[in-house]
């Protein structure tokens, strides 16, 4: 089964670490959903007939959609694209747009999955990230999902802040912990060139953490999640049972996946494209039903050196028997001394088949898909 993603490219202000595509001139908001809508319809042999088994609105803020344009979007995938009985239709969303009316009125539009855009329960850290909500809508608009009837609720943290020492950030993981949330993603703060705090940072008044901070704050982080009864399944991703994010678990397990709207990237297993993060451009080629897109054709080393880097962020690893199969990599005959290095360092381990790192190694994971990358011949 495949998945869609439908990126929403307006926020209401700029976070000062956020360098994902979005405009705060919410103006075009209604003609960008129309445009949403045409190249659902032009993109409708992308995933060649396919089955969808999730569908997830990013951004960007896409709780700053109306109910309605939701709706008509859903409509407009129904129409168009094979859709599972049951699929997972995923929102993000942040606190302030999080009233007792709008949830009940995205439940009824068919979303059956929140992520709330949390990121901190302390206010401080909240107005210097530049958020649009305190800490108080952050709470309620968790008792609020809850109360409207949603059951699969994801929250948002983000941990290496650099005033953000350990004790703040466990008070923040135990508070995320007393709402139970089913899902709960957390992310190490990346200061982005093009952000305001890239810009601080050239002018010497942001600086970030270093990485033995970084990972000390990680650890706390799955010590305490695993006492809540929280699965680690992915470096930064975290589960009650049942409740893996499906639509995102496809994208480290290889599957295809159709992006809708600028900056979308899609994937067909033979090639990537990627639409243009500019909203003026992106309608008007749509207008001209021109799918505005880079389109890249994978080669072999492509696919595999893109698998070894989503899959060695999961707690399922690497499926050494399909790098076989699927392109002809033996993996522990070519970097058998190197795999076992890794063993023998406690940074990874090889079961039925599968090579899974450890706690440890998954704070090396990118490193370690980097030097496992096959190099073209």
């Amino acid at each position: 089964m495949a998945g869609i993603y439908i990126h929403i490219p307006f926020c209401k202000q700029a976070c000062h670490y956020c360098d994902f595509h979005f405009s705060t001139n919410l103006s075009g908001q209604s003609e960008m959903v129309d445009m949403f809508r045409t190249e659902i319809e032009l993109q409708r042999s992308f995933l060649s007939g396919e089955g969808i088994d999730t569908i997830y609105f990013g951004g960007g803020t896409p709780s700053l959609l109306s109910p309605t344009q939701l709706r008509s979007l859903l409509e407009t995938l129904y129409r168009n694209h094979p859709i599972s009985l049951k699929p997972e239709i995923t929102l993000e969303a942040n606190p302030d747009d999080l009233s007792m009316e709008s949830l009940i009125e995205f439940r009824n539009a068919g979303i059956n999955r929140l992520s709330i855009g949390v990121q901190s329960f302390q206010n401080e850290t909240l107005t210097k990230l530049n958020r649009a909500h305190n800490a108080a809508l952050a709470r309620e608009s968790i008792r609020n999902a809850y109360r409207a009837g949603f059951d699969n609720i994801s929250i948002d943290l983000i941990y290496a802040i650099p005033w953000q020492n350990d004790e703040n950030w466990k008070e923040n993981v135990r508070e995320t912990l007393q709402f139970a949330p089913q899902h709960i993603s957390a992310y190490s703060l990346t200061v982005e060139e093009k952000t305001v705090f890239g810009r601080w940072a050239k002018q010497g008044k942001f600086r970030s953490v270093d990485d033995d901070h970084a990972a000390t704050q990680l650890q706390l982080l799955v010590e305490m999640l695993a006492l809540g009864g929280y699965e680690q399944y992915e470096v930064s991703n975290f589960c009650r049972p049942g409740f893996i994010s499906i639509h995102n678990s496809n994208y480290w397990n290889d599957r295809k996946y159709l992006g809708i709207g600028p900056s979308a990237h899609s994937y067909n297993g033979v090639s990537r494209q990627h639409n243009a993060s500019n909203n003026q451009f992106y309608i008007k080629s749509i207008r001209d039903k021109v799918i505005p897109a880079t389109v890249e054709v994978l080669s072999r080393e492509d696919k595999i050196n893109e698998y070894l880097l989503t899959s060695l962020r999961t707690s399922w690893g690497v499926d050494l028997s399909r790098l076989r199969n699927e392109h002809g990599l033996d993996l522990e005959v070519d970097q058998e001394k190197y795999l076992s290095d890794l063993r023998a360092n406690g940074l990874a381990t090889i079961q039925e088949k599968r090579f899974i790192l450890t706690m440890k190694g998954k704070l090396l994971a990118d490193r370690i898909a980097s030097d496992l990358f096959v190099l073209p011949e």
